[in-house]
């Protein structure tokens, strides 16, 4: 299958790299025009499935002081095409994160 050359496509696709560092605790994601490197614990704290934000009002229901700052994946796998599926420390594993919002992730990691 061609990968696509839209500018748009590339944009929500997935990234062309993705690396677990655990000594560093980070996940790095890379796309031809971003990377970053993700935190564990930010990104624990943004998963975004139904247990950790309302699925009516949108509001966020994780209290960031219950992830501790040792928090880490026992497993990152792909979920189809679309999204990455992360296990943490505890069993926590219902987060799809998607594409999309991984790279709006990577985008605010990167202007903070």
């Amino acid at each position: 299958m061609p990968v696509s050359t839209d500018p748009q496509t590339a944009r929500s696709g997935p990234p062309t790299a993705i690396r677990v560092h655990g000594a560093a605790r980070v996940l790095e994601l890379e796309w031809p025009d971003l990377s970053a490197r993700l935190p564990f614990r930010a990104l624990r704290i943004a998963c975004p499935c139904a247990a950790c934000v309302s699925e009516t009002t949108g509001r966020r229901l994780l209290d960031p002081a219950t992830v501790p700052d040792t928090i880490a994946p026992q497993e990152v796998a792909l979920a189809g095409n679309y999204a990455l599926r992360v296990t943490w420390q505890g069993g926590h594993d219902t987060g799809l994160f998607t594409w999309p919002y991984l790279r709006e992730i990577a985008a605010a990691a990167n202007a903070a």
